[in-house]
């Protein structure tokens, strides 16, 4: 029966795809939560003491989670505004629609003076997991660790721990891979709580764009290797085809067994609690059902909420710039740049082609029962189901303008086997923020006449552009301000037009031309001024099809005290507080070549080491 209950809710999970309205039914249905509720009641106990506090169940805080309560000795609470993952989490083709669930923050930043001109109001999404996994819950499950000279150069800056040297075997701690060709690679690791492996759903589209792009230059490589340069099938953070989260990884197989790990979801945190006298932190103060709470911390308070929400709860504090405190009404405990630093990796969501290979772009009319039944009773990995949202290989190249050692790309192009057009309009349009004029104009036509065609998403690793993140009022229910200033330097635009122009000399090569490649010239709406394919008109769609990964770091940024820009120390400690820390990727310092979730599991297992060496 329970199988029967299972199968009928994967059916509607999918058939959903073509139906966005059935698809919030299945989500409102809540039957996880309720099952959560019910077998693990973790009702909170008003003024509870644990030696460990950890604020968000992310990547990070899962990871430390499971890390800390390995001592029998030590009570951890692990504390979760969101609530569990359902089935729908785990079905990586659906990543797009979870954008638009419970699950997600929803935050979106200011409108943007520069950028997202095809985002009604000029406002960007701003994804953020709200769940038990957090963003490794809702994100396209990419595996890129970074390169080895972003970590040399944290250490360079007198984050004394952090070379890449260091940090290696904390990538390698996390992972479970299984990555064809690359069993014995020294950069791998087979035993870990991570599963990282290959999506098996691969299209001719992919195939014809790797080979493309060796015959344009780059390589074939592992770009968690030895060199990040060139292109690769993407390696996804799925296990047998399903999304593998923080949760899933790290809690959810050793949760029965640690009667001293104490998880509550649907608990928000309000504020830490911090005495004046001596600048310690001893608590946090959170609401549950209306209800509010306070928990004691014996030992620390550690801030695991991400690089909007750890930076929100540090000035909700008094932590963090005088002056923002001092308009809010809030007093202030210790003054610190929180906030004032915000980088994120913007992309471009084109250029699209189209191709005259046939059944192979992810449309929502060619997912079959046959495919829900191979997914789910079979457990297929090889379905469409398995495809991480679309995205199927990635290539690390570096621009004419870069200034970078040679083996440190500054550009990434990521194949998706479609467009907005792939799942009709609905989740990527929705989640996104895109104007309906947007789709309209462009892609409906490739909804409507079902041909295949597939996009090169260009993403730029190392912006100039800074942004910064603030408090609008003292109420902790209300959304922090977010500037991600996103091209408010010119140079930023010009990196991803050459990204774009190499995107489209890969699609001439003979490999890409087999199947009829073709750039995909309707005008976007705002830019049909220019001429289509001039330098001119890609900067206009740029700025208009602006789009982010959210790789937001940088909001506790991590540095010496000498680093009047650092809130956090190299032992992820907040300057000037006691017993509190910032464990999550708001404290990488700089911009990473690479996707945010791999680094925040290796940050979560490095900060495990730290604690364990001082409290041991």
């Amino acid at each position: 029966m329970f199988q029967v209950t299972v199968l009928t809710t994967l059916l509607l999970a999918v058939n959903s795809l073509a139906n966005p309205q059935l698809l919030e039914q299945l989500q409102q249905l809540g039957l996880a939560n309720l099952l959560e509720l019910s077998l693990h009641p973790n009702v909170p106990q008003n003024q509870a003491s644990y030696d460990f506090i950890i604020v968000g169940a992310g990547a990070a805080g899962c990871t430390l989670a499971a890390r800390l309560s390995e001592n029998p000795q030590w009570r951890v609470a692990l504390v979760e505004a969101g609530g569990v993952e359902n089935l729908a989490h785990l079905i990586p083709v659906l990543a797009g629609h979870l954008q638009l669930t419970a699950s997600n923050w929803n935050y979106k930043s200011v409108p943007q003076r520069f950028a997202c001109r095809g985002m009604y109001n000029k406002e960007c999404a701003l994804p953020r997991g709200k769940v038990l996994g957090g963003t490794s819950s809702i994100n396209y499950m990419i595996y890129n660790r970074g390169n080895r000279r972003d970590f040399d150069a944290w250490a360079e800056r007198g984050n004394h721990g952090w070379s890449y040297a260091e940090v290696l075997p904390y990538f390698l701690r996390s992972e479970s891979a299984q990555l064809q060709g690359l069993e014995q690679s020294p950069y791998h690791n087979h035993s870990g709580p991570l599963s990282v492996e290959d999506v098996r759903q691969r299209s001719q589209m992919v195939n014809a764009f790797v080979a493309a792009s060796v015959q344009a230059g780059h390589p074939r490589t592992d770009y968690n290797g030895e060199s990040q340069m060139g292109v690769s099938y993407v390696q996804a953070t799925t296990r047998n085809g399903r999304r593998h989260s923080a949760f899933s990884a790290y809690i959810r197989p050793i949760r029965s067994q640690r009667s001293n790990l104490h998880i509550f979801a649907f608990s928000r945190v309000y504020r830490l609690l911090i005495e004046d006298a001596t600048k310690s932190a001893y608590g946090i103060e959170f609401a549950y059902k209306k209800k509010k709470y306070v928990f004691r911390a014996r030992r620390e308070v550690i801030l695991s909420a991400g690089a909007f929400n750890s930076p929100q709860l540090l000035m909700l504090s008094g932590i963090g710039p005088e002056d923002n405190l001092k308009a809010i009404g809030i007093p202030l405990v210790q003054a610190l740049p929180v906030g004032k630093r915000l980088y994120d990796h913007m992309s471009h969501f084109g250029p699209t082609f189209v191709v005259n290979t046939t059944g192979q772009t992810l449309f929502p009319t060619r997912f079959g029962i046959a495919d829900s039944l191979s997914f789910l009773l079979a457990n297929n990995p090889s379905t469409r189901l398995s495809s991480i949202g679309g995205v199927e290989a990635l290539a690390f190249i570096k621009s004419p303008r870069s200034k970078l050692p040679k083996d440190w790309p500054d550009l990434e192009l990521i194949l998706v086997a479609g467009s907005l057009a792939s799942d009709e309009g609905t989740a990527l349009k929705q989640g996104a923020n895109f104007k309906n004029e947007i789709y309209d104009n462009v892609f409906r036509q490739l909804q409507i006449s079902q041909q295949d065609h597939f996009t090169l998403l260009v993403m730029q690793f190392h912006p100039k552009s800074v942004g910064r993140l603030w408090l609008r009022d003292a109420n902790p229910l209300s959304w922090p301000k977010i500037d991600p200033k996103y091209f408010i330097d010119p140079d930023d635009v010009e990196q991803l037009l050459e990204g774009i122009k190499e995107s489209i000399r890969i699609s001439k090569m003979p490999a890409l031309q087999a199947i009829g490649t073709r750039l995909l010239d309707i005008p976007v709406p705002g830019c049909e001024h220019h001429r289509f394919g001039s330098d001119d008109y890609w900067r206009c769609s740029i700025r208009t099809l602006s789009y982010t990964l959210h790789h937001q770091v940088a909001t506790c940024r991590m540095g010496p005290a000498s680093d009047a820009t650092a809130v956090v120390s190299a032992q992820l400690k907040v300057h000037g507080v006691r017993r509190l820390r910032v464990v999550d990727t708001s404290v990488i310092p700089f911009p990473p070549t690479a996707h945010t979730n791999a680094a925040a599991f290796m940050i979560g297992e490095k900060a495990a080491d730290l604690i364990k060496g001082e409290w041991a």
